[in-house]
């Protein structure tokens, strides 16, 4: 379905993928109690997040280059969370402007950020999100490094792309996905990036892209950010409890627990293991979302148990996104939703609300 190097892009993880890998096993390590005699013949999966009522607890989170998995695919992804009655989370590496993806209708719209050695352009990235109506800001704290993800590297898919023929030729040979995107390998670009960069082209922004990142990055980013921004704000990468009180005492909104889906520091602790400890230290004073390791309805259960507000999830909506785009989207969070209300029944839950740690048993 996918050429080599893409389909690695989305899967792999950094060196070893020992984080990646753990984070679905986690999950393995923790088994539900069911109460089914408390009867649950009807289910509400409805939370409300920001003022926002969603239908299901599951977010589509920021992925970088969707449109290399299906033409102007975070407009396809966006809309499928927007008719799912979720939110979607533009990626700052997206393929097309992020008011493209506004102009799409998805609704609510999050927009990923990243602090860079030009504190301007953090700045102007803000700024445009709020120019085009987006609801909430996500700061993603855990990237001022590149991860050494090696299948990248052995697939040429590095900054900037170095494809070798073996590559060349595994795109070739998938040729559902060459036909559908013969129009649109051209223009794929980092296109946030283009005005302020001055270049179009992959290659030349891509080369580039790693310069603009500051590993210099500090608390009082973080308040500088929450100073030009509005609406809610989320870190994002946040696994320590002793960071979860201080982004609280910065004013931070929301926090997402996070490793970046393995794709960082290899040998970093699995999003779920480290779940309970923010939540015991943010104490119910700001929501508390899980992205990593989220493959089924099951899991988003267990992560509401812990104590999350919801998941985020990032492989599998791509993975839905390349076989169908919009309408695979779509069907990968029908998924989600049927497995969380068939678990919910089970377990004799009725309400979202209703779901605790009474409900989880460690092995």
């Amino acid at each position: 379905m996918l050429p080599r190097a893409i389909f690695d892009f989305a899967d792999g993880g950094a060196e070893d993928e020992r984080t990646l890998q753990r984070n679905e096993a986690a999950f393995s390590e923790l088994f539900l109690l069911p109460r089914p005699l408390r009867g649950a013949a009807g289910r509400d999966l409805s939370i409300e997040l920001f003022g926002k009522s969603l239908r299901l607890p599951v977010l589509i989170g920021p992925t970088g280059l969707s449109g290399l998995f299906w033409p102007d695919g975070e407009c396809a992804a966006a809309r499928a969370a927007t008719n799912a009655g979720t939110i979607y989370c533009a990626s700052h590496a997206s393929v097309v402007p992020l008011e493209t993806i506004a102009a799409s209708g998805a609704a609510p719209r999050w927009m990923q950020v990243f602090i860079y050695r030009d504190r301007g352009f953090s700045r102007e990235f803000a700024e445009r999100a709020a120019a085009a109506k987006y609801d909430a800001l996500v700061l993603t704290i855990d990237n001022q490094l590149t991860g050494n993800r090696e299948r990248d590297l052995r697939n040429g898919f590095t900054i900037p792309p170095r494809f070798g023929p073996t590559a060349f030729a595994g795109m070739a040979l998938k040729l559902s996905w060459l036909f559908r995107m013969r129009r649109e390998l051209r223009r794929i670009t980092f296109a946030n990036y283009v005005e302020r960069l001055g270049a179009a082209d992959l290659r030349t922004i891509a080369q580039r892209m790693p310069s603009l990142l500051d590993p210099t990055l500090s608390w009082r980013d973080v308040d500088a950010l929450r100073h030009w921004w509005r609406g809610p704000f989320l870190l994002k990468g946040i696994l320590h409890p002793a960071d979860a009180k201080e982004a609280l005492a910065r004013g931070v909104d929301g926090i997402i627990v996070s490793n970046h889906g393995g794709r960082q520091l290899d040998g970093a602790i699995a999003s779920v293991e480290a779940l309970p400890g923010v939540v015991d230290a943010v104490a119910g004073r700001v929501p508390v979302l899980l992205d990593g390791g989220v493959r089924r309805g099951s899991d988003v259960v267990t992560a509401l148990a812990l104590g999350a507000s919801a998941c985020l999830i990032g492989r599998p909506h791509l993975w839905g996104l390349a076989v169908a785009g919009e309408a695979g989207v779509a069907q990968v969070l029908d998924i989600f939703g049927r497995e969380i209300d068939r678990v919910m029944g089970l377990c004799g839950i009725t309400r979202i609300a209703e779901i605790g740690p009474d409900l989880l048993m460690r092995r």
